[in-house]
């Protein structure tokens, strides 16, 4: 069985886009760099290259001050979501369509470092990330970047009218009081879905994931294609909790909640949505020096700014995940109405990469037929 996962990003930069767009102005999220090679005047040493998914976000600013300390001007190229933007390096090793790689995750981390699409370099910056983020330390190929999680989402006005305790754990799923309350992506197309069959695996063991799914499905999970219709028309606290969903529980992103309140004036009290903070898996982001990248100076000294305070800084608001760096300040919205994820579900990379076709297969004939 071969699948093709959605990355679920572009779904949530939508989301992001929609809380924010009256308040700021589309414009703000509008795509950065050039496609163009002749806009630095045609020299290619003076432009560097980044390759990643339709959902890579930074703040124009940022990019400007990274062109006047190096003097390299960055274009960036989007190849769809990271999937699909993985498979499309992998088809041109050796001759890359740039010089650096970012958004591939731990779910395909694996693969990609298999294909040898990454040369070695250990970026500037490297020390303020913590060990349990740095996946291929001994090699220095994939250097990580930004972490996010996968959670269950819950609408806080559907529990308080019901005057029930949301849930917090994946057990707490499988009972009674939570029956046909939760709706999740497809596994096996959508990277959200992904994380959350993954999830399961990490906490309940390589066969223990299925008799759970078994209760999951007698207790009536629905299972929908992808995380924009999961969130925006299953989730009823989608929108500021005015969703045209009637499911109080969604999986999401522990980033959702800040997402909800963004641009909202005045700022409330507490967000309209909470977050099971026990059902979190652990996604990291990775960028590497691309296998045969023309300009490997400028593109070592890309990677060196991806790991910079001025870019990880940045990165909250415009991607709606963590900065890898521990010493990176987060914004007040990401502190207040954000969840904290102290113990977050993983699985190492080649695990993963070794069952994740048979997992999926498996999950589908148990939980769609």
């Amino acid at each position: 069985m071969s699948t093709t996962i959605s990355t679920g990003r572009t779904g949530r930069r939508r989301a992001v886009v929609a809380a924010v767009a009256v308040a700021l102005g589309a414009s703000t999220l509008a795509a950065c760099g050039d496609s163009d090679d002749s806009a630095d005047g045609g020299s290619r040493s003076k432009t560097v290259t980044l390759v990643s998914h339709d959902s890579f976000q930074v703040s124009k600013s940022v990019l400007k001050r990274f062109t006047a300390k190096t003097g390299y001007k960055v274009r960036v190229v989007r190849g769809g979501d990271a999937g699909a933007a993985v498979n499309q390096e992998i088809l041109s090793k050796g001759n890359p369509r740039g010089d650096v790689f970012f958004g591939v995750d731990n779910t395909l981390l694996s693969r990609a470092l298999d294909q040898g699409l990454f040369t070695s370099y250990e970026a500037k910056g490297l020390d303020q990330v913590p060990k349990a983020l740095q996946l291929d330390a001994k090699r220095h190929r994939a250097t990580p970047v930004d972490s996010g999680d996968i959670c269950v989402n819950y609408d806080r006005k559907y529990f308080a009218d019901k005057k029930l305790a949301p849930p917090s754990s994946f057990a707490d799923l499988v009972k009674p009081a939570y029956k046909n309350l939760l709706v999740t992506e497809n596994a096996a197309t959508s990277s959200p879905g992904l994380a959350f069959l993954l999830g399961t695996a990490a906490r309940y063991g390589d066969h223990g994931w299925q008799a759970y799914w078994k209760k999951l499905k007698a207790n009536g999970v629905e299972v929908v294609d992808g995380w924009e219709q999961a969130y925006n028309d299953r989730f009823s606290g989608a929108g500021g909790g005015k969703g045209k969903g009637d499911k109080p529980l969604v999986v999401s992103y522990a980033s959702s909640p800040p997402a909800e309140v963004m641009g909202v004036e005045p700022q409330p009290a507490k967000g309209p949505t909470g977050v099971a903070t026990g059902t979190c898996f652990r996604q990291i982001e990775f960028a590497g020096l691309l296998d045969g990248a023309k300009n490997e100076k400028g593109g070592k000294a890309l990677l060196d700014f991806l790991l910079s305070k001025d870019f990880q800084e940045d990165v909250p608001l415009k991607m709606f995940v963590n900065p890898a760096r521990q010493d990176a300040k987060l914004p007040a919205l990401f502190t207040k109405y954000g969840a904290e994820i102290d113990d977050p579900r993983t699985l190492a990379p080649a695990k993963i990469t070794e069952n994740r076709e048979q997992w999926v297969k498996t999950w589908s004939s148990l939980v769609l037929k």
